[in-house]
């Protein structure tokens, strides 16, 4: 098991821009596919959008041409930016997925911390 860490969340106004990031807790582990959710409050977790190991892309309608999910190999995390935000994207957001170590893989069966994004209008 591997765990994924998320960072980048924040506090900005409607129209405005986040870039969040998934990592693995080890440098050692390449991360794989990574899927993004996020919770609002109230609200049951949701998929956001989702990233294969060799880049293919899918959103949520909701969020779909605002957000671009990618993989930034030298940093080796997997990217959520986000433009154009507005008051309903508000939640935090999860990344979950896997790393490969060694040759294996390792799937993340639990849920970070999560990074807060909230968006005022």
């Amino acid at each position: 098991q591997v765990q994924l860490v998320e960072s980048g969340g924040g506090l900005v106004q409607a129209g405005g821009s986040l870039r969040l990031s998934c990592a693995a807790s080890a440098s050692t582990f390449s991360i794989g596919a990574i899927d993004w959710y996020r919770q609002a409050p109230g609200k049951e977790r949701e998929w956001v959008a989702g990233i294969s190991r060799a880049g293919s892309t899918k959103y949520a309608d909701s969020v779909k041409g605002r957000f671009t999910i990618s993989r930034d190999n030298g940093k080796n995390t997997v990217d959520l930016q986000m433009n154009s935000l507005k008051a309903e994207d508000t939640a935090v957001y999860y990344c979950n997925g896997g790393a490969y170590y060694g040759g294996r893989y390792y799937s993340s069966t639990d849920w970070g911390q999560g990074t807060q994004v909230t968006v005022s209008s």
